[in-house]
């Protein structure tokens, strides 16, 4: 596991060209949708959107969404999509978090999709996200489950090797988060770092705040 960040920039460009990721996308959306009630009302964020893969499967669904990243490379293929689609609904916004940025706004969901693993504390990660939703608000997390640092061919950039579920689930509890459940958002097959077939087994945690007493 490193602590090296890893260069998102420079694969934004063909990031949408792995037809795997792609799957991935719509699996976590159709997992979103089973457990949290989204509507054309909410306010989304999207923190550690990349491409906007889930980002723009969301913006139909929703009042608006926004798509967070560290990568400003990321969110020029995104803001480019959304331009070629002529998106009023979606806007993109660069912030690192580990670099002081906080997340401004509030909103009824957010949603991240493969971006907690990347994070070294995600515990203070989760206390941002309590505080930018809104009293009722839902928190919607797919990661990977334990992988044993099976996953990626390379762990530059990676602090967590998947999640117990368990664990997860009180660190979400603790950041004051409520209803806490667990899911299996997908199923991906690739070849591990030994080049064998392996399948890794997504989980959707989803959460929420607390409504106004």
């Amino acid at each position: 596991m490193s602590n090296e960040r890893r260069d998102f920039d420079r694969e934004a460009a063909a990031w949408d060209e792995n037809p795997a990721r792609v799957k991935l996308a719509e699996d976590v959306v159709g997992a979103i949708l089973r457990q949290a009630a989204v509507n054309a009302e909410m306010d989304a964020l999207d923190f550690g959107c990349g491409t906007g893969l889930l980002t723009l499967r969301l913006a139909p669904l929703v009042r608006s969404v926004t798509g967070v990243d560290s990568s400003q490379g990321m969110l020029d293929v995104l803001a480019a999509k959304v331009a070629k689609g002529n998106m009023n609904n979606v806007k993109t916004l660069c912030l690192d978090l580990d670099r002081g940025d906080t997340l401004p706004g509030s909103y009824d969901l957010i949603v991240s999709s493969m971006t907690l693993h990347h994070i070294e504390r995600i515990d203070s990660l989760l206390a941002k996200f309590h505080a930018a939703l809104l009293p009722g608000g839902r928190l919607c997390l797919a990661d990977l489950d334990l992988d044993d640092g099976q996953f990626h061919s390379d762990n530059q950039g990676v602090f967590h090797f998947g999640f117990d579920r368990a664990s997860l689930r009180r660190v979400l509890e603790d950041a004051g988060f409520a209803n806490v459940q667990d899911a299996t958002a997908a199923e991906v097959v690739k070849p591990g770092p030994d080049g064998k077939l392996r399948s890794f087994s997504i989980l959707l945690m989803t959460g929420c705040k607390k409504g106004i007493e």
